[in-house]
């Protein structure tokens, strides 16, 4: 059991991850968690108002059992298989933090000060999750997938525009979290 509540060593994870790839390419499928949302609105009919939501959304179905998966398996996760220890951060880090009002930096992997239902239902948490919301939905669709997608699926089957979206969602986040996060939180 101790082995399952610690991080699993590339060695181990990458050939597992590697050995899906191959078989969803094998099969021809592609893997990603944003289209799944294409394919539960036509399954809500979508597809008789707007003509991207027409289409087979059964040949989907699989991949709606993945998103199944992450819920069922992030359940586990989180109500069984989680060790409550302090997240070992770097005394920097901690002191960032701490000066932009996150009080137990480093003691809870989803600090209250973003992740309680005050701070969700505040005014300031109501945006943040609004704009927050559209941005990530219209900058799925206009990259073409999402980061599951284009860094998994995309890299895998060697294809140029998922490199360049990959290297664009590590700049997005780290200008979000230098820049844009200080002023926000700060």
């Amino acid at each position: 059991m101790e082995y399952i509540l610690q991080p699993w060593p590339w060695y181990v994870s990458g050939p597992l991850l590697a050995m899906i790839m191959f078989t969803l390419i094998y099969f021809g499928k592609t893997f990603g968690m944003s289209s799944n949302l294409r394919t539960l609105c036509a399954i809500a009919g979508a597809g008789k108002k707007t003509p991207f939501f027409d289409f087979d959304w059964k040949s989907q179905k699989w991949n709606l059992v993945v998103v199944l998966g992450a819920i069922i398996g992030g359940f586990i996760a989180h109500f069984l298989l989680s060790n409550p220890i302090d997240i070992d951060l770097n005394p920097v880090t901690v002191e960032s933090l701490s000066q932009l009002g996150f009080e137990n930096a480093g003691k809870s992997l989803l600090p209250a000060e973003l992740y309680s239902w005050d701070a969700a239902l505040s005014l300031k948490g109501l945006s943040i999750l609004i704009v927050g919301g559209f941005l990530v939905g219209f900058g799925t669709r206009y990259a073409g997938g999402c980061t599951s997608g284009h860094a998994i699926t995309g890299l895998s089957n060697l294809q140029l525009p998922s490199l360049i979206a990959v290297v664009g969602f590590f700049l997005g986040g780290l200008i979000m979290i230098h820049l844009i996060f200080p002023l926000i939180f700060g």
